[in-house]
């Protein structure tokens, strides 16, 4: 009767253990996913980042160039 309630017992543990290894698996596995799906969004705000410098920079040469020109035209002027 004892061996009967420890193997009851033990038994129990093991399905609780199991649950939770089970758990632990499905876990790893959502983590693993939101991982990779976070990996891609960094890539691609890199790549926009890049972009988006390149296009600030080529703003600011063509506003220095127009600068430059005014201030040529003004200096004509005076």
């Amino acid at each position: 009767m004892e061996n009967e309630n420890i193997n009851d017992v033990a038994e129990q543990e093991l399905r609780k253990l199991e649950y939770r290894v089970g758990e632990l698996i499905q876990t790893v596995e959502r983590l693993k996913q939101e991982n990779r799906m976070l990996r891609e969004q960094n890539e691609t705000l890199t790549v926009d980042r890049a972009s988006l410098v390149e296009k600030n920079e080529l703003a600011r040469t063509k506003v220095e160039a127009i600068i430059t020109r005014l201030r040529s035209m003004e200096d004509a002027v005076a």
